[in-house]
């Protein structure tokens, strides 16, 4: 069973940074595509920022360069580096992962940018 566990979260000032992690089981994470995606209450999830097995990456546009997203395989780890918070980047953050047709995902971070 592949599990995903997301670490990192937490409360900052506006204009902060958090790094979040995400840590796979599965042997052949290099072949997944990984992705970061955010959701608020009363509203859909999002995608924040993805990156696959030949680490291409894709940006929401409100990250506005604001994230990195990045992978290390050896360790089985996406990571999401986030500068320059908004509160309106408050959210729980979910790692999602997808290999063919699976479909997985973290039990998510609560980012909270906040004075």
């Amino acid at each position: 069973q592949v599990q995903l566990v997301e670490s990192g979260g937490g409360l900052v000032q506006p204009g902060g940074s958090l790094q979040l992690s995400c840590v796979s089981n599965t042997t052949i994470f290099s072949l997944w595509t990984m992705g970061w995606y955010r959701q608020v209450p009363g509203k859909q999830r999002e995608v924040v920022a993805s990156i696959d097995e030949n680490d291409r990456i894709n940006y929401a546009d409100f990250v506005e360069g604001r994230f990195t997203i990045s992978r290390e395989n050896a360790k089985k780890t996406v990571y999401l580096q986030m500068n320059n918070l908004k509160p309106g980047d408050t959210a729980v953050y979910y790692c999602g992962g997808r290999f063919t047709e699976i479909q997985k995902w973290g039990q998510g971070a609560q980012v909270t940018v906040s004075s």
